[in-house]
């Protein structure tokens, strides 16, 4: 249900607002600001309160949002004409925000889910089996390809066969029906796991009562009863203090933020972390900056959903090698060897630009769009009439892209597309597919670090501050593609990008040898424990 509505509320938003991809850059920019200024206290959130709590809390969250926005939008579809006569269209557009908070709330919802359930729970239910812990992080990441790959399927199937109002109806009814079914899985999961209700920040008398936790030992839980006790009573009284002032209580959400911040930067795993966020900083992945551009090459619709199957395809093989080489090599060095090989793939991209077909244009400058459009006015067609391109309005990457393949780029003769070398493209997105084995093998690799070597008491609010610099560097990318859209600059995009790969995968060999030091290159011995061993805080109090 979440991926169905990923895919849908940007082309829903596309539908409502006249083929324009307006909306759908203002719901994008408000979910990456949201979730980098409000990570951290997310993070803090699911920390300071227990895991069926969190969790629950969040699921119903999110689905009832996504319920709302969905009926919200059915009643927007059918009665769009009369809203827009109502108040000058000032109504109709108090609906579009409230559909974009709504979905925001929900992505919020989402990103609380996925930090409770997939690094913390998956924790604790993997106990002190470092094997079962990476086995399960591959299985939920090859969940979430395939999903990646049905889901959208399955609604565009149903939107061009029915009508986007049907499919509004459709992903509702679908949420419904998969809160509740979640609902009672993951309270049979708490059930069966008793664990999962010890924590270390707070021990809830209730939940061991519920779960009949008599039967297990006592002395892990004693003292971690008494540790927690000592911080509390040391922590909780100020705390009572702070209430009495309404300032303290204005001013701790932003206490959090900083503390969350720094919190991750003093982690052993920072660099690795970093390195992780740097990937994001890329338009060599399948969204719709790579999809505009693709289609200014000449690529049809059905060869570019080919190409996404051979990347989820991929996507699984990353997530095999990544169980096959952390039990030949250890979890550090898989990273190195993941980097490397998505390195060596992205350099086909590089090659891609400089290769026949490619649009690249050093003599047209990359903000030569953006600058014609910040300064017309009236003479529109003035401005349109020696290149074709300025007359586009959109404010994103993708439109210019889309229209761009259906007026010239340089010259008569490359008017239509068959003429266009596919040598360029064909490189590009060959090294894109390939790449994802190492990409998603990588991300694994600090996904499972982040589990283990960060203490119990803040994995939340840790994990919370790595979202946000994934969404800061995400960010980043888009604000690029909007500074350069015309097709002449993806070159200098995609020069960019693998820059910034290369970046992030330096920092993590940075890492690799501060945490292996002179055995980072031997290869034949692995060591599980390589890295919970050289920072003892980092697991125990869950297992």
């Amino acid at each position: 249900g979440d991926r169905m509505w990923h895919f849908a509320v940007s082309v829903f938003l596309v539908e409502l607002y006249g083929n324009s991809l307006l909306l759908t850059a203002v719901y994008g920019l408000v979910v990456a600001g949201s979730v980098l200024l409000l990570g951290a206290i997310i993070g803090d959130w699911v920390d300071k309160n227990s895991r069926l709590k969190v969790a629950q809390t969040s699921l119903v969250v999110q689905n009832t949002s996504v319920i709302l926005c969905g009926i919200i939008l059915m009643i927007i579809f059918l009665f769009k004409t009369q809203l827009l006569t109502l108040y000058h269209g000032w109504l109709l557009t108090m609906c579009y925000i409230l559909v974009i908070t709504i979905a925001n709330i929900a992505n919020l919802a989402s990103t609380a889910t996925a930090i409770t359930i997939q690094r913390d729970w998956i924790v604790v239910v993997a106990g002190e089996d470092r094997s079962k812990l990476a086995d399960m992080n591959a299985t939920i990441r090859r969940i979430d390809q395939l999903t990646n790959i049905l889901a959208p399927m399955a609604v565009g199937q149903i939107m061009t066969f029915g009508s986007p109002m049907i499919g509004c109806g459709f992903i509702s009814g679908w949420n419904l029906m998969s809160m509740c079914v979640e609902y009672l899985l993951l309270w049979k999961v708490y059930q069966k796991t008793p664990t999962l209700a010890l924590k270390s920040a707070k021990v809830e008398e209730s939940e061991l009562k519920q779960l009949n936790v008599k039967k297990e030992s006592d002395m892990k839980p004693a003292e971690g009863v008494q540790l927690i006790v000592e911080k509390d009573v040391t922590g909780f009284e100020p705390q009572q203090e702070k209430e009495v002032s309404c300032v303290s209580r204005i001013a701790e959400p932003f206490i959090t933020f900083r503390d969350g911040w720094v919190a991750y930067y003093n982690q052993p795993v920072f660099l690795a972390g970093m390195g992780l966020a740097f990937l994001y900083m890329t338009v060599l992945g399948f969204d719709c900056i790579t999809t505009g551009y693709a289609y200014t090459q000449g690529l049809s619709g059905s060869v570019l959903s080919l190409l996404m199957g051979a990347s989820a395809v991929t996507g699984i093989m990353g997530t095999v090698a990544f169980t096959w080489i952390r039990r030949k090599c250890g979890l550090v060095r898989t990273g190195l060897i993941s980097g490397v090989a998505q390195f060596s793939c992205l350099v086909l991209c590089v090659i891609s630009v400089f290769m026949p077909g490619s649009p690249m244009d050093l003599t047209v400058s990359p903000f030569a769009d953006i600058s014609a459009r910040l300064f017309e006015s009236e003479p529109l067609p003035t401005i349109a009439s020696p290149e074709d391109k300025p007359e586009m309005v959109f404010a994103t990457g993708m439109p210019n892209l889309l229209n761009g393949s259906t007026t010239p780029a340089n010259s008569d003769p490359e008017m239509s597309p068959e003429p266009v070398p596919l040598i360029s493209v064909s490189l590009l997105f060959a090294g894109v597919i390939a790449a994802r084995v190492g990409l998603w093998s990588f991300d694994l690799t600090v996904t499972q670090l982040l589990q283990e070597n960060v203490v119990e008491s803040e994995r939340g609010i840790i994990n919370g501050v790595q979202n946000s610099m994934n969404y800061l560097l995400d960010l980043l990318h888009f604000i690029m593609v909007i500074l350069a859209p015309n097709p002449e600059a993806f070159g200098l995009l995609v020069l960019i990008s693998v820059s910034f790969v290369a970046m992030g995968h330096i920092m993590y060999f940075r890492f690799a040898q501060k945490s292996l030091g002179k055995q980072l290159f031997v290869c034949c011995t692995p060591d599980p424990r390589e890295v919970s061993d050289s920072s003892p805080p980092g697991n125990t109090s869950t297992v």
